[in-house]
């Protein structure tokens, strides 16, 4: 627990976890847990924190209040947590500030990941903060500006809606969110979903992939796309190093694809493939 790491307007609260012996100038992880989770179960459970001991990474790990949302959700979908400088956004925003600070983490290596809500979260911190954040990535997630309450929220997690507004219109959600005349550069993203997921549709991930492609001023059709089993990977931009990447699994529900759950775990889905070496592999970390 970091108990004082500057303005924390949401009330969240601050837990890291740096390997011994971890040398300064090492990259900095912010993993934000889904509804319902324990921050440091889900960072085991996910193999994050093996990763961090095998690479040399700074975890982050933000933790929600129940007296925020009773479900412990990071609260996505309400425009003053999401904002730069307010709310839940500008608290995150201050622990990676104080983890830069205290654990000498390199500035240009900052990457967010996150689940469902916090997948929803961290597309929202790389829109807010893109000149903080290197990349990201959404698991189970919706694009940047899908909702702007609890009703709308609820209502595109049950279907995306892909018909009312273009990739550019979406791509016009992250800059409003962005610095004034912000032009970039802005992250890349690798966006993973579940094909039988049935809390977050997932034409959701479509669309945030659209949305990304068109931030970046890529076409709609992917650079390449390849089958790994039944999974199905998508990319966009640099062949070497692209901009975007969409994993889909058909036969996957409401969860992180992990190759095997070590523990029995409802948000885990062992899925022969791992998600957090995958992410961490676009990432340029592993």
């Amino acid at each position: 627990m970091v108990p004082d790491f500057g303005a924390d307007a949401a009330g969240l609260a601050m837990l890291a976890y740096r390997p011994p012996g971890l040398a300064s100038g090492a990259p900095l992880v912010v993993l934000l847990h889904g509804c319902s989770q324990e921050a440091v179960a889900f960072a085991a459970d996910s193999g994050w924190m093996a990763l961090a001991d095998r690479v040399g990474l700074t975890l982050v790990l933000p933790t929600q209040s129940p007296d925020s949302n009773r479900q412990g959700c990071f609260n996505w979908f309400r425009p003053a947590e999401v904002a730069r400088g307010l709310g839940e956004a500008g608290s995150i925003r201050a622990m990676v500030a104080e983890a830069v600070r205290r654990f000498a983490s390199n500035p240009r290596a900052i990457y967010v990941v996150g689940l469902s809500a916090g997948g929803a979260m961290a597309v929202a911190m790389l829109a807010a903060y893109p000149e903080v954040f290197a990349a990201g990535a959404s698991i189970a997630g919706l694009p940047v500006g899908a909702a702007t309450g609890a009703a709308s929220a609820l209502a595109r997690m049950a279907q995306a809606g892909p018909g009312d507004r273009s990739p550019d219109a979406w791509a016009d959600q992250v800059r409003a969110s962005a610095p004034a005349g912000y032009g970039g550069p802005w992250p890349r993203l690798s966006i993973w979903h579940g094909g039988m997921d049935t809390v977050v549709d997932p034409a959701n991930a479509r669309l945030l992939a659209g949305q990304w492609c068109a931030l970046h001023g890529l076409a709609e059709a992917p650079s390449t796309t390849t089958q790994h089993g039944p999974s199905l990977h998508e990319t966009w931009g640099d062949a070497a190093k692209p901009q975007v990447e969409l994993w889909t699994i058909p036969a996957m529900l409401h969860g992180y694809p992990v190759a095997a759950a070590a523990v029995p775990s409802s948000a885990m889905m062992p899925v022969g493939i791992s998600a957090t070496h995958r992410i961490a592999r676009f990432w340029g970390l592993a």
